[in-house]
């Protein structure tokens, strides 16, 4: 009897331990590819837009993937309801759906005569009843532990009025080569006893979570307008502005798209090499027009078919070219989930004196950028360079936890784009 209570505890460390994580964006099996999360649109386009939809309806989020398999497996889909900080709510299954949350995924198609054989999946994300962070959890054959893919996305209402601007930075000294993000939050149409604790701020940019910015603390606070400004003075409102975003264009199988150096088609698979890619930190900035990050899966090879079925696996190894250092390089951008992929790190390949690696990317349009992890955080400066001029995507969250209330609503959402050169 003596072992039961270190055997209790124990248990109970694991499960808040499991509690207290974040759900992340993540990938747990090698043979799930091309995984995406969007608002439905008509357009080849809609794939680069958040997945971030109103609670009244109108746009219907859509996730797409790819197992790369013969034969198609029974999955299945869950929602997960987080608060501001991505850690499960308190909120029970009910409270947010009204079915029953357990959704078999039967919406598949087999590829068309793709060298790599695989079978496209679509699960329509169904309508929720509390607006706040989600996560989709996706599993095999209805065992919620041989999970094969977790996906954030985000339901929003208007019940706080969200202004955003770029400004300056305060910090002058990075006036150069950062772009800060000033907010403000009026309040007046909800109870809001205690401001400082119960409304949240979070600035992503392009889709990132992780640089985005928490802000718990507004600067000003005007009681009698019920107005909050979030102008901080010391850069925790700033983001490196960086550069556009390299890219490659795979949507070509027999020829050579932009910054493809070459393309190699064999009897089962298909071999890509991008281009040397070097250091453009002492470069002059340069403006054009790029997906932010983001990637598109086209292919020009078929007209008129179905991307998502006629596409090709292309098996793509990214080069730099620069000298071997202590500190690893990694690839950045939707393509690796941001560097946490572990295909996003580089190897030094002792043969041609250059940085390599490999991944497995369906045909389409890709964007990316180079950089190291500091501190836990990615940064490409070095690589990249950064200027103030550059297009970049952010997006502004606010979350209210309401008196007595068990989760954080997503009560404000605001998008703000600057130097915007497109449609």
């Amino acid at each position: 009897m003596k072992y039961v209570p270190v055997l209790f505890l124990a248990i109970l460390l694991v499960f808040s331990t499991y509690v207290d994580a974040q759900v992340e964006d993540k990938v747990y099996k090698d043979h799930i590819q091309s995984v995406r999360i969007f608002p439905l649109g008509p357009t080849t386009g809609s794939q680069l837009d958040a997945p971030v939809v109103s609670i009244l309806g109108g746009k219907q989020l859509v996730l797409l993937f790819d197992d790369l398999a013969y034969d198609p497996e029974l999955y299945s889909a869950t929602l997960i309801h987080c608060d501001a900080d991505w850690k499960q709510s308190d909120l029970k299954n009910n409270d947010f759906l009204v079915p029953f949350n357990e959704f078999n995924i039967q919406d598949y198609d087999y590829s068309i005569n793709t060298r790599i054989p695989y079978i496209h999946y679509k699960f329509l994300i169904p309508q929720v009843t509390k607006s706040g962070n989600y996560v989709v959890k996706v599993y095999r054959r209805r065992d919620p532990d041989d999970v094969i893919l977790t996906k954030r996305f985000m339901v929003y209402e208007d019940l706080l009025t969200v202004g955003a601007g770029i400004v300056p930075p305060s910090q002058t000294a990075n006036i150069r080569g950062q772009q800060q993000i000033n907010t403000v939050v009026n309040y007046s149409k909800v109870e809001v006893m205690n401001p400082e604790s119960q409304v949240k701020v979070i600035i992503r940019q392009n889709q990132r979570w992780d640089n985005a910015k928490y802000l718990t603390k507004p600067t000003f606070i005007n009681q009698s307008s019920k107005t909050l400004r979030y102008e901080d003075f010391d850069g925790g409102n700033a983001f490196d502005a960086s550069n556009e975003f390299r890219f490659v264009d795979l949507r070509f199988m027999r020829a050579t798209g932009q910054n493809v150096g070459a393309m190699r088609v064999e009897e089962d698979a298909v071999f890509g090499e991008s281009l040397a890619n070097k250091p453009r930190r002492n470069e002059a900035y340069s403006q054009y027009l790029d997906l932010n990050g983001q990637y598109i899966v086209d292919t020009n090879d078929r007209p008129g078919g179905d991307p998502e079925l006629e596409s090709q696996y292309v098996y793509m190894t990214f080069n730099v070219d620069v000298p071997k250092g202590t500190e690893p390089i990694y690839l950045l951008g939707s393509l690796t989930n941001w560097g946490k992929a572990p295909e996003a790190k580089f190897e030094w390949d002792e043969k041609f004196q250059i940085y390599r690696t490999s991944l497995l990317l369906k045909q389409g349009w890709y964007d990316y950028q180079l950089g190291y992890l500091k501190n836990g955080v990615f940064v490409t400066e070095s690589f990249e360079g950064s200027h103030f001029e550059t297009e970049n995507v952010y997006e502004v969250f606010v979350y209210l936890r309401a008196l007595g209330s068990r989760y954080d609503q997503l009560v404000g959402y605001s998008v703000l784009q600057p130097n915007r050169r497109r449609l």
